[in-house]
């Protein structure tokens, strides 16, 4: 937990220097994720490669509810870890109430970007980019941990691992 603590500080450190970089740093991890989703609905409807958006689509959509609404929530009612700004003197850009472990943003954004890469290797990989970017910036503006954002991310990606394969199981049925 101490090296959770130090590498959280690592990363908060660097807020607070400079008005541009904070400026950043809340727009990648408040606001960002709105791009995100606008682009994933954008490749869906728009890119020639998806032939089966609706399938896609369900495996994204229960793959980002069973990892943020359900499987983030059922943790959170039996352990609740106070968000670092809650704890401890932080350079605080955003604030976000209710528990900091495991990162629901994470969660639903790993779980975006590790469905999407079973369908499109080249797509999943920009949302796992923007994904770590947001997470980076979650910890940066001082609203959680890095074992949050990981525990959010492994969260995110088994969830979509394990829609991904009951659709593809389920497939072989019919």
């Amino acid at each position: 937990m101490a090296y959770d603590i130090k590498l959280f500080y690592l990363f908060n450190n660097l807020s607070g220097k400079s008005e541009v970089f904070d400026w950043f740093a809340v727009f990648f991890a408040d606001y960002f994720g709105y791009f995100v989703a606008v682009l994933f609905f954008a490749i869906l409807f728009l890119a020639p490669f998806y032939r089966d958006r609706i399938k896609v689509f369900l495996t994204v959509a229960i793959s980002v509810v069973l990892s943020r609404l359900v499987i983030t929530e059922i943790i959170r009612f039996f352990y609740c870890r106070p968000r670092p700004f809650m704890a401890y003197t932080v350079n605080q850009l955003a604030e976000d109430a209710n528990c900091s472990f495991p990162s629901g943003h994470a969660a639903f954004f790993f779980a975006l970007a590790m469905a999407i890469y079973f369908y499109n290797k080249k797509w999943g990989w920009v949302f796992f980019t923007a994904a770590v970017v947001m997470g980076i910036a979650r910890i940066t503006s001082g609203v959680h941990y890095p074992l949050d954002i990981l525990a959010g991310a492994a969260i995110g990606m088994l969830s979509a691992y394990f829609v991904f394969y009951l659709t593809k199981r389920y497939e072989n049925f019919c």
